[in-house]
């Protein structure tokens, strides 16, 4: 089993910096890449970021410039660095990673996500 918990989220004012980190455990074989999603109300959940397992990085375009994902891979962490945050910034971010998974015989992947952690960001 597998759990990724989220910490760093909270209120802030626009112009603003947040940083968000999420933790991995559990019992996995590696993780793959990692990232950042958020969903505003009413609103379908979006990428924000993702970073790979060598460091490559992609943003979303609304984020570029102001986000930066960052990882630890030997705490099994991943960060978001908010800067210059804007209300439309605000939702709940959750993390993801994807997991490996080594039976023995076979690898598989599995899909983790975290509980959510809320930014708001005041105009």
């Amino acid at each position: 089993q597998v759990q990724l918990v989220e910490s760093g989220g909270g209120l802030v004012q626009a112009g603003g910096s947040l940083r968000l980190s999420c933790a991995a455990s559990g019992s996995f074989f590696s993780i793959n890449a990692m990232g950042w999603y958020r969903q505003a109300p009413g609103k379908q959940r979006e990428l924000v970021a993702v970073i790979t397992t060598g460091g490559s990085v992609n943003y979303a375009d609304s984020v570029k410039g102001r986000f930066t994902i960052s990882r630890d891979n030997a705490k099994n962490t991943v960060y978001l660095q908010m800067n210059r945050l804007k209300p439309e910034d605000t939702a709940v971010y959750y993390c993801n990673a994807d997991f490996g998974h080594y039976s023995g015989t076979y690898y598989y992947n599995e899909a983790g996500w975290g509980q959510g952690t809320q930014v708001t960001v005041s105009s």
